[in-house]
């Protein structure tokens, strides 16, 4: 989504005993697609925003990518595996994977140039890292804390509290963006200690979508009752281009890519989607940045790669086994909620508390 990546662990489709990865030039090109798209939804979300509100915008995205998905999941699947217990929990998992996440982001992207709402937004896994010992049961590495450390000295250098005034974000906007990051990280890893297995993480994404969605849409009737978006093209543009290109299409593309690329390895290049966003905002809108932000910037991203890179350490202090072209150790942050497996399986009614976590093979 801006989007929604995920602590979990790789595993891959039957067949697939030597994914080829990055190496296949199409794998490449489809991921560059993929990055170019998210990145895109920050120039195009700004656009939409001066036609509508924050709440429609975000409705409307999250309802025409869910008349998308939705069939896309039924074609490829045909029978549902969910349970209703399941569909319980992936629609309220849509609180603060898509309503919560997209609602906040919508409200300061007008307060806050694009390329720094991308970074700041990016700042996801960094917080996906600190909650995931948490919830996840993960052993982060002193290369996971470097990196952390790294990330919210970045955050910092993009703010500049220290000088009342020179900084370009309004510190109600900032809130709002760092919170969009934390719902989005709370959700991703209460995603993944919920569900495993590709097909039931793909239907259960399908149904956070779309949980998120009616959400959305119930809250914008109650705060702007009678309201409706206009027809002006530029609006619809925007909308077609965030809701489809930048979040339907781009989550089929990425189920096709976790069958082929180990989900660390798209991990560490999640901070080309941010990237995307700052050049695209610097070419099409014309943002420039202070030294200050600018060496914010540079921390957030390497922050980011070195989240995607750095292997967890086992309960014993040691950094877990990797096998193959697969890393289980790996902390996977970067991709759509609910886009990479997970191991546990339990209802967030009950016994989350026990839940054991493994890596995951075929």
């Amino acid at each position: 989504m801006g989007h929604s990546l995920n602590v979990a662990e790789t595993r891959f489709s039957p067949g697939m005993s030597n994914p080829v990865g990055m190496r296949q030039p199409r794998n490449a090109v489809l991921f560059g697609l993929v990055a170019f798209a998210w990145g895109m939804n920050y120039i195009f979300v700004p656009v939409g925003l001066e036609y509508t509100s924050p709440l429609w915008l975000a409705t409307l995205r999250a309802g025409i990518a869910i008349v998308f998905v939705a069939p896309y999941i039924y074609v490829r699947h045909r029978r549902s595996v969910l349970t209703n217990r399941d569909r319980r929990d992936a629609l309220l998992l849509g609180i603060p994977n898509t309503a919560l996440f997209l609602g906040l982001w919508f409200a300061a992207a007008p307060q806050v140039a694009a390329g720094e709402t991308a970074i700041l937004i990016y700042t996801f896994p960094l917080w996906v890292a600190l909650f995931s010992p948490w919830v996840l049961g993960h052993h982060l590495s002193p290369r996971h804390w470097i990196a952390i450390t790294v990330g919210f000295l970045g955050i910092v250098l993009i703010s500049q509290p220290w000088v009342p005034g020179a900084g370009s974000i309004p510190p109600g906007a900032l809130l709002e963006l760092l919170g969009a990051a934390v719902s989005w990280a709370i959700g991703t890893v209460l995603y993944q200690r919920r569900f495993q297995g590709a097909q039931v993480v793909q239907e259960a994404n399908a149904y956070q979508l779309g949980g998120g969605a009616l959400l959305l849409l119930l809250a914008t009737v109650l705060v702007e009752p009678g309201t409706t978006p206009p027809g002006a093209p530029q609006l619809w543009i925007a909308v077609l281009w965030i809701g489809v290109f930048g979040t339907a299409f781009s989550y089929m593309v990425w189920y096709y890519l976790l069958d082929q690329v180990p989900a660390a390895t798209l991990a560490a290049y999640s901070f080309l989607t941010p990237l995307v966003a700052l050049v695209a905002a610097a070419v099409l809108l014309g943002e420039r940045l202070t030294a200050p932000e600018l060496g914010g910037v540079v921390l957030v991203l390497l922050g980011i790669y070195g989240i995607g890179t750095a292997r967890r350490r086992s309960r014993g202090g040691r950094p877990t086994a990797t096998e193959g072209a697969t890393d289980p150790g790996a902390i996977i942050a970067g991709a759509p909620a609910g886009l990479v497996e997970s191991a546990p399986t339990r209802s967030l009614g009950r016994g989350l508390e026990s839940a054991s976590f493994r890596p995951l093979r075929r």
